[in-house]
């Protein structure tokens, strides 16, 4: 896509991003099955601005932000760190010199703590659609500007970091030419592909989640990625070991989550029948990047990663 076409997308378009998917509400449950990654910590997807938001000039600059979630903690900090206020505690930022001095206002499992938010009186709180809504309809009452989001896509990224430029007065160009020099890692093509995050239920990403979307354009041949099921977690299909052995993929990605999820499914019968196995194409993925965009630089990991399936 050229430059100009991108611009014109991004400020012109007038589109709606999906509603969540497992990164948010549905996050809550699979890690209640398949690992122990807080709630808070895993920053859930929030619902990005259209477009259209992110042309309207009536949109007031920010200077004082506290976000709920990592990745646009990490957003707003990249383009003026001297507006992040407020954040979540997250382990992606441990030893991160740039959040030092940000003040926490979520740990863990906690709710957000609405005392501390409104003490540090930002004129805009970002939080996760379908997540934070009780806290930021809360904050809504009190008279405090805030912005749900959701990141289900390279697009949603690309809108939501245009976005949180135009509101922080900042150049959004840096932060478009990394997602740029990442997306030019992406292979020619890359066989037959299943993600697995979870074992159960045996759970993998359609095209409509972050993960599958990252997948597509690393042009890397999902086997989900049209496939719809009865999976509570929107994007993501619950799979039987039997449609797994027709499916029989070349290559596996497993997503850890601090469940050794890769030892559990080596317990499995399905699993030495598969081709990717034999031919030990298997590789281990962090859950931040792939599934959780998580932040920056978690991104950036994956993008490295993915870029060296088939070298």
């Amino acid at each position: 896509m050229t430059r100009s076409n991108y611009w014109y997308k991004r400020w012109v378009s007038n589109w709606r991003l999906g509603a969540i998917a497992l990164l948010a509400l549905g996050m809550g449950a699979l890690t209640a099955c398949s690992g122990a990654v807080d709630l808070d910590e895993v920053t859930p997807t929030t619902e990005s601005p259209s477009a259209a938001d992110t042309n309207d000039e009536s949109v007031a600059e920010v200077n004082r932000v506290v976000t709920l979630t990592s990745l646009t903690a990490d957003l707003i900090q990249t383009l003026d760190g001297d507006k992040l206020v407020g954040m979540p505690g997250s382990p992606l930022f441990e030893g991160d010199p740039r959040f030092a001095d940000i003040e926490v206002v979520s740990q863990a499992r906690t709710e957000p703590d609405l005392e501390t938010i409104v003490a540090l009186e930002p004129d805009l709180v970002i939080g996760a659609a379908g997540f934070h809504d009780k806290a930021l309809d809360r904050l809504e009452e009190l008279g405090v500007e805030t912005l749900s989001v959701d990141v289900n896509s390279w697009d949603a990224l690309e809108t939501l970091t245009m976005d949180l430029a135009q509101r922080t007065n900042a150049d959004p160009e840096p932060l478009l030419t990394r997602y740029e020099a990442c997306l030019a890692q992406a292979p020619e093509s890359v066989p037959s592909t299943l993600v697995l995050v979870s074992r159960q239920p045996l759970l993998s990403p359609n095209q409509e989640s972050w993960a599958g979307d990252f997948l597509k354009q690393f042009n890397i041949q999902n086997v989900t990625a049209d496939l719809q099921g009865e999976s509570p977690f929107e994007g993501y299909i619950t799979l039987s070991e039997e449609k797994v052995l027709v499916d029989n993929p070349e290559v596996l990605l497993v997503v850890e989550t601090g469940e050794n999820l890769l030892d559990q499914l080596k317990e499995d019968a399905f699993w030495g029948e598969l081709a990717a196995t034999q031919s030990e194409q298997v590789y281990v993925f962090d859950y931040f990047g792939l599934v959780n965009p998580g932040n920056l630089a978690s991104i950036e990991a994956v993008c490295e990663r993915l870029g060296e399936l088939t070298q």
